[in-house]
């Protein structure tokens, strides 16, 4: 790997006002992937294009930054396919993934580590760690050799879980907040006159989005959350749209994936063609 990705400094940071530095245990060198001569991720099989193995860690954060520009890899994998560095970004959030071997000469897949290091706002930056976690299925910090681990993050076992999880928590609470506060909404228009159905409705999204949080599917959340709000603006005689039904879904909750200006261009997230699940972390907690 060249001295760029080299110089990349360790340790971790979590709860920060502008940035976050995670590092993640890689388990899958899958998917195989191509770079273009751009320096573009792209699908693989492309002639031409040299191959690159990206590991369920960083398909799992393409997958949680959302709708992004195929990421650029700024050091380039040589002999070592799973030896790399590259940037994206959407919106308001940018990422940078490095992979790299911390011991047995990366002769397998886990003995590679990804940092991960995102700035944009704390409470996106939150929402794709959460995300992360869930699409994994299991603490990414954990690794497959503790020392070795320690010794290439700069950070402790410690420290790695208390960066992930205070971001995971703020990003549950935060979740939870939206759906405490569309409760409030639901209990001040009780009373009213025909708009007891549409609260009813509002009222099973809601529990819906609960039964979502509980399960860590926070795109769920998202979309149980859109419905109950759209139901509330229905509802609201306020807002002067409850027989518009257009009115209404043009209110709804944008969830922060879909707030992009970039709609014409070919997002990051579209490269990898396979769907991965979120997995029910309560277990483990």
């Amino acid at each position: 790997m060249d001295d760029e990705a080299e110089s990349v400094v360790g340790a971790t940071i979590g709860l920060d006002p502008n940035k976050t530095i995670l590092w993640a245990q890689v388990r899958e060198g899958q998917p195989q992937m191509s770079i273009d001569i751009e320096g573009r991720l792209r699908p693989a099989g492309i002639k031409g294009n040299s191959t690159v193995y990206l590991g369920d860690v960083a398909r799992a954060a393409l997958r949680s930054l959302g709708p992004a520009d195929p990421p650029f890899f700024e050091s380039k994998p040589g002999y070592d396919e799973q030896r790399w560095r590259f940037s994206t970004s959407s919106g308001d959030v940018s990422m940078v993934v490095l992979s790299d071997s911390y011991w047995g000469f990366g002769l397998v897949a886990k003995c590679f580590v990804n940092q991960i290091e995102i700035t944009g706002p704390l409470a996106l930056r939150a929402r794709i760690v959460h995300d992360i976690a869930a699409t994994l299925g299991r603490n990414p910090w954990e690794p497959a050799w503790t020392s070795r681990y320690e010794k290439k993050t700069r950070a402790t076992i410690y420290e790695h879980r208390s960066a992930w999880e205070g971001l995971i928590h703020h990003a549950r609470d935060e979740m939870n907040e939206e759906i405490t506060n569309l409760w409030e909404k639901v209990s001040a228009l009780r009373g009213g006159e025909d708009i007891e159905l549409i609260l009813n409705q509002a009222e099973q999204n809601l529990h819906e989005a609960q039964a979502a949080l509980a399960d860590l599917n926070a795109p769920a959340v998202e979309r149980a959350l859109a419905r109950a709000n759209q139901a509330l603006v229905e509802a609201d005689p306020k807002t002067e749209v409850r027989s518009s039904e257009a009115a209404a879904s043009d209110s709804r909750i944008l969830t922060w994936w879909e707030k992009t200006e970039k709609e014409e261009e070919v997002e990051a997230s579209d490269l990898l063609d396979d769907e991965l699940p979120v997995v029910d972390l309560t277990g483990e907690e």
